[in-house]
């Protein structure tokens, strides 16, 4: 045989072997999905931040990581629970919820899991500086935006407006824009305040306040006392002054905090290799968002865990010392 031609096999057969390893590759990868919410949140940031690490180990775990904009904490709650995504970010109310039953949810979520928690949230009142609102109570007669079904902030607001013994009925338009249309309609005069619960800095607060003149409302009273002391899940919050143009004072308000669960279903390799992802560059990921500056591993792996943690993350927390 002529030496071109023992080239020419040596070369197929190099050809045919690489692409029978790249075919077992292509085969053994597994691949995951974060539902998080609107692309101007911080749910979307979050998702993509912890995608972005773990696809950094994807040679080593075989796990391709994607992020996925939704509706937000109730979609991406049932969507895990129909196996449509792997992981979610959820507020604090709605995993509670959701675990028990509880509107608006019909039936106990059994197979929901705990995996870390995240960034608090207060929920934030953005008006028109034009409208004539300063409070809460300013809101009956008006045009909110309540939020988009499926959305975490959806369900805050329904909620409080139930405690303040109102309806949809009270507003003079109950809009339900999801989040990335809601500053441009704030600006636009279509409506007179939206209400979004949201990590800070939000580039939709920012859009918002940077596009026209703005106010941002405090949240407080009976209603709120009451939610706040009847619900594990809700705290007193502080958006600072100067974070967003036009506010000159801290205002006072409540919220929930961002949590990241899972499914009964999904393998425990693929939750520690989310967790170990995340925890071993944490100071890499609070870098990927500024409303992650105040996390903490401990508050991370202690926190938020209204349904039982999925026993790899439990698991790898006490090994790291997290845990008890």
């Amino acid at each position: 045989m002529k030496p071109h031609r023992i080239l020419g096999f040596g070369l197929a057969a190099a050809m045919l072997g690489s692409l029978a390893t790249g075919a077992a590759i292509a085969q053994e990868q597994r691949f995951v999905s974060i539902g998080t919410g609107g692309v101007t949140g911080v749910y979307y940031p979050a998702g993509g931040a912890i995608c972005r690490l773990m696809n950094k180990n994807r040679r080593e775990t075989g796990i391709r990581c994607s992020v996925e904009s939704t509706g937000g904490s109730v979609y991406n709650v049932n969507a895990i629970k129909g196996g449509e995504l792997e992981f979610g970010v959820a507020q604090s109310d709605v995993q509670y919820k959701a675990a028990k039953g509880e509107e608006p949810f019909e039936e106990a979520n059994d197979k929901l899991r705990a995996v870390f928690s995240l960034h608090p949230e207060p929920l934030t009142i953005v008006a028109r500086a034009d409208a004539g609102i300063s409070s809460f109570e300013d809101l009956k007669g008006k045009r909110v935006n309540i939020g988009n079904p499926g959305s975490g902030q959806r369900a805050i607001m329904d909620l409080l407006i139930s405690e303040n013994g109102w309806s949809n009925d009270d507003f003079a338009l109950a809009a339900e824009f999801a989040p990335a249309e809601q500053a441009s309609q704030l600006c636009d005069n279509n409506i007179d305040a939206f209400a979004y619960t949201v990590g800070h800095p939000s580039g939709s607060i920012q859009e918002a306040t940077n596009s026209c003149d703005t106010v941002i409302i405090s949240v407080e009273g009976e209603a709120v006392d009451k939610l706040v002391a009847d619900n594990p899940y809700y705290f007193k919050a502080t958006i600072p002054s100067g974070m967003y143009k036009g506010t000159d004072s801290d205002v006072s308000t409540f919220g929930v905090g961002a949590t990241f669960v899972t499914s009964a279903d999904v393998p425990d390799d693929v939750v520690t290799a989310l967790v170990d992802a995340v925890f071993s560059d944490l100071e890499g990921f609070k870098a990927l968002h500024p409303a992650f500056g105040v996390l903490t591993a401990e508050g991370m792996a202690q926190n938020g865990a209204s349904a039982p943690r999925h026993p790899a993350a439990e698991a790898y927390f006490k090994e790291k010392g997290l845990l008890e």
